[in-house]
């Protein structure tokens, strides 16, 4: 990758850094990108499918279309000054504890170096920058998949920070979000307790009835809960309102719907036994994801011929710091996937960064969590990957990962990443048999049971609780 590019990427990753923001209100990073691209060539539309925070930046003309998948909002409660070792808040509310402003960077670097490609091979090819919003809160791409975006893309390759270096494989879970709020009768709880309907009553009584069906709901499933509002602060005031937000995971679309179908029941039960109202606000939704074993073997070929990201002894210095206030290593930690376990754990025990590729067999196991990248994977085939961005025993979504964010060995990952990225595209513009098999599985794994966004069509995309 040329000079200029690192430098100019390094410039990007760390203004959005500086800049983080939440789902659908990354105006400041979507902006930063977008302009940047239009300035290196590209035609960029932004504000896509009613999303201010979208924007597709597209290169090239014709067959194939390749789509890279970028993000960049940032998490609540995360602020923290870069390179300290230990928790110290910047003063930020915000915080990139998701190397999302890597990840949508080394989107932008592989831009550019399929640009500069086609323009030598002036061959036909379409590449698309896209920036989606949203993926923590809000599933962003989730409405962009509903909606057509990728309905004429040919294939979507996608990366993702990481302390392992790794070809992703498997699934993820589905999920639905929502907001269950109840309405009763403010009353003095100790003159008229009669006369009072208790809203958090209700909300207590679902949150136990809930409990009460994790006993009877499979293993791989996951239903957990925040109680947004209790209804006020005062014990003698029986409480007139209540709410509290529900996220339910399964392991496919369909089982997912079925368990949030329980969850409602539930709900409406906590209703009746306190003669209280209540209403779903239908908050987001996403879709587990459809793996690709032939864009797996790809992407594994370009990580072969292109190698691990390089290290100078100060990048280890440097990630040690983090190693050692990190979370202790440990075999467990391992995917069942990975066929190079033994050398892997090694390399965890002895290095406070990754420096072996791990290598995973083909999988269909369901990881606990959830992406929107989901939604895009059961439109168009789609690969992701991850790239070591920081040290071994960081936390995902914790202060030590924001801390590295601005960091030499996370720069090198966006780069590392642009890289496999490009020739990732490159191989398949020059050998379309690569998009043929990708679609022959995607076909057979779609053929009994299609797309079917979970997100209403008449639910919109909004900040999360505006609904």
């Amino acid at each position: 990758m040329k000079k200029t590019y690192e430098e100019e990427l390094k410039a990007i990753a760390c203004d959005i850094w500086d800049h983080p923001e939440p789902a659908f209100q990354e105006f400041y990073s979507c902006k930063r990108q977008a302009d940047y691209l239009r300035d290196k060539g590209f035609e960029v539309t932004e504000n896509i499918v009613g999303i201010e925070t979208a924007y597709i930046a597209k290169y090239g003309s014709g067959k194939p279309v390749i789509a890279l998948l970028g993000e960049y909002d940032a998490l609540y409660g995360l602020g923290q000054e870069a390179n300290v070792p230990k928790k110290r808040p910047n003063g930020q509310e915000m915080g990139h504890g998701c190397g999302h402003h890597l990840l949508g960077t080394g989107c932008i670097g592989a831009g550019l170096l399929i640009k500069d490609w086609l323009d030598k091979k002036k061959c036909s090819g379409t590449i698309l920058v896209m920036g989606c919003p949203a993926e923590e809160a809000g599933s962003g791409k989730a409405y962009m998949a509903r909606d057509g975006v990728f309905d004429n893309v040919d294939i979507a390759l996608a990366w993702h920070p990481s302390d392992i270096t790794q070809v992703g494989t498997g699934s993820s879970q589905s999920c639905i979000a929502a907001y269950f709020r109840f309405f009763g009768k403010a009353s003095h709880a100790a003159g008229d307790p009669e006369l009072g309907r208790s809203a958090l009553d209700a909300v207590e009584l679902m949150d136990i009835g809930v409990n009460y069906m994790r006993e009877h709901m499979p293993s791989t499933d996951r239903v957990h809960y925040a109680i947004t509002n209790a209804g006020g602060k005062s014990p003698n005031v029986v409480q007139a309102e209540a709410e509290v937000y529900y996220f339910i995971r399964s392991i496919t679309n369909s089982r997912c719907q079925a368990l949030y179908d329980r969850v409602i029941n539930i709900a409406k039960g906590a209703a009746l036994m306190t003669e209280t109202r209540m209403e779903i606000h239908f908050d987001e939704a996403l879709s587990n994801t459809l793996p690709n074993y032939v864009l797996e073997d790809l992407v594994e070929q370009c990580f072969d011929e292109a190698g691990m990201v390089e290290y100078t002894p100060e990048d280890f210095a440097y990630a040690q710091q983090f190693k050692e206030v990190g979370e202790p290593v440990t075999k467990d930690m391992i995917a069942a996937s990975v066929t190079n376990k033994d050398e892997l754990f090694e390399n965890m025990k002895n290095s406070p960064l990754n420096t072996v590729f791990v290598r995973n067999k083909h999988s269909e196991d369901c990881s606990m969590g959830s992406t929107d990248v989901g939604d895009v994977s059961w439109v168009v085939p789609t690969a992701t990957f991850n790239v070591a961005s920081y040290s071994y025993g960081t936390p995902g979504h914790s202060w030590q990962l924001v801390a590295q964010g601005k960091s030499d060995v996370a720069m090198k990952s966006v780069y590392k990443a642009a890289e496999v990225l490009a020739l990732a595209s490159e191989k398949i513009f020059e050998d379309q048999t690569w998009i043929e098999r990708a679609k022959d599985e995607f076909e057979k794994r779609t053929a009994d049971e299609p797309y079917k966004c979970l997100i209403p069509k008449n639910v919109k995309p909004h900040v999360s609780g505006d609904c």
